[in-house]
């Protein structure tokens, strides 16, 4: 084996490894009956996350590709598909928290085997020489890092149905002091009019929903340097936010009524004071830092009562091709604070801060294909492309999202009335 490629098949491997993981030190925290847990439908119990990814390697890579190859456990399949049409029938999403078996030994049972076996994959240069099968390879790791975001956000939601309110680990200490700055003098980044070429346009991982690069024509606009913070958000509910409907589309205020929203989600008032449930227990709210886990509804409402608007997708994107370096400087999974922070802002500079990192950003943009998009053939087609219909896009990333799975093109999305994912206000005006 060539150096060169001893090196890339090593270095694979080593990626592989801290990828597989960062998925169990998630989970370390957990009891096993935490894991088994699912309140709310959106949400997937952990233990269910651990064999799914474990899934995804062994129907995708090791059953077509390694001879000899046997399913771990017969009705694996039918547990850990998620949503794979083509690849047989499953257990309904809403159902996955109601089985105590398989129980959790047995998923790391599972887990193992399936790593054992990719090492074999792995260090077999001939087939990672296999163009496609080295895609989907990529796209499991890509898989499996989309998941350990779920499981911060799935496993925070569990513990706020909890009365006793548990913290998932004790608060951890910022390095990222420059997180702490003031606010800038001038609060907007202008930009200019013109043709923009969004989607994306280097060499290494997208998805397909990112590919197909074309001219977008924008106005000039202005987009806000920093996210809205709780304490504007505040200012927005004491208002009367939630009780005007002016402000809401219909959809989302009747939604609001049904619900009795009042105030984003995890927020609790006590004492005349706001706290928030957070991975590290129930906290005051800080009102510096960004505010998160509201709708598309609640972040539309804001824009509106406040004389400004979101940015479309499009806008985003041509905002994040003005900056410098946006992965330079965010609050990522890795920093283990996962919550957002207030932003940091460089004295000399007009840029917007940590577009990448602390919460992902509303637009007002539908989750569409780009001109030219094709849903790949077979299982992996249904990746993205079958759910490009009521669901509104996200950009930017969050606290919780893996820094290395991050890029300025990247397109989230989420229906509009989803809360549970660290979701935040950049707001946009001409």
């Amino acid at each position: 084996m060539a150096s060169s490629t001893l090196n890339g098949v090593t270095d694979l491997l080593i990626r592989y490894r801290a990828i597989r993981q960062q998925t169990e030190n998630i989970c370390a925290p957990l009891t096993p009956e935490d894991t088994v847990m699912q309140p709310m439908a959106d949400v997937s119990p952990p233990k269910w996350h651990l064999g799914h990814t474990t899934w995804f390697f062994e129907t995708f890579i090791l059953l077509p590709n390694l001879p000899g190859y046997r399913a771990f456990h017969p009705q694996y399949a039918f547990f850990f598909n998620s949503y794979y049409n083509s690849m047989g029938s499953r257990i309904a999403r809403s159902d996955r928290g109601t089985l105590s078996r398989p129980p959790l030994k047995d998923i790391y049972a599972y887990r193992r085997h399936v790593d054992a076996e990719m090492e074999k994959v792995l260090w077999n240069e001939e087939l990672l020489q296999n163009a496609q099968l080295a895609a989907v390879m990529e796209l499991g790791l890509q898989h499996e890092q989309q998941h350990q975001e779920l499981l911060l956000t799935d496993i925070k939601y569990i513990l706020s149905c909890n009365p006793l309110l548990p913290a998932y680990q004790s608060k951890a200490e910022t390095v990222l002091g420059s997180f702490f700055s003031k606010k800038p003098q001038n609060e907007w980044s202008t930009v200019p009019a013109g043709l923009y070429t969004i989607g994306y346009q280097g060499n290494g991982f997208c998805f397909d929903n990112e590919q197909q690069p074309h001219q977008v024509y924008l106005a000039e606009f202005h987009a806000r340097r920093i996210l809205v913070t709780n304490a504007e958000y505040l200012a927005f509910m004491e208002a009367g936010g939630y009780t005007e409907f002016s402000y809401w589309l219909d959809e989302g205020w009747q939604l609001c009524q049904l619900q009795r929203w009042q105030a984003p989600l995890y927020w609790t008032k006590q004492d005349g004071e706001w706290y928030h449930f957070t991975l590290h227990g129930l906290e005051k709210v800080d009102p510096e830092a960004p505010v998160t886990h509201i709708s598309f509804y609640e972040a539309l409402a804001y824009a509106n009562w406040s004389g400004h608007r979101l940015l479309t997708e499009f806008e985003w994107e041509a905002l994040a091709q003005l900056h410098a370096n946006p992965l330079k400087e965010g609050n990522f999974m890795e920093t283990g604070l996962y919550h957002p922070v207030p932003g940091n802002f460089p004295e000399d500079s007009e840029q917007a801060a940590q577009l990448l990192g602390n919460t992902w950003e509303w637009t007002y943009s539908g989750y569409f294909p780009y001109p030219g998009f094709v849903t790949a053939p077979g299982a992996i087609g249904e990746y993205n492309g079958k759910f490009m219909v009521n669901q509104m896009v996200l950009r930017g990333g969050s606290c919780a999202t893996p820094q290395s799975h991050i890029r300025p093109t990247y397109r989230n999305f989420f229906h509009a009335d989803k809360r549970w994912q660290f979701t935040g206000i950049r707001l946009a005006k001409r």
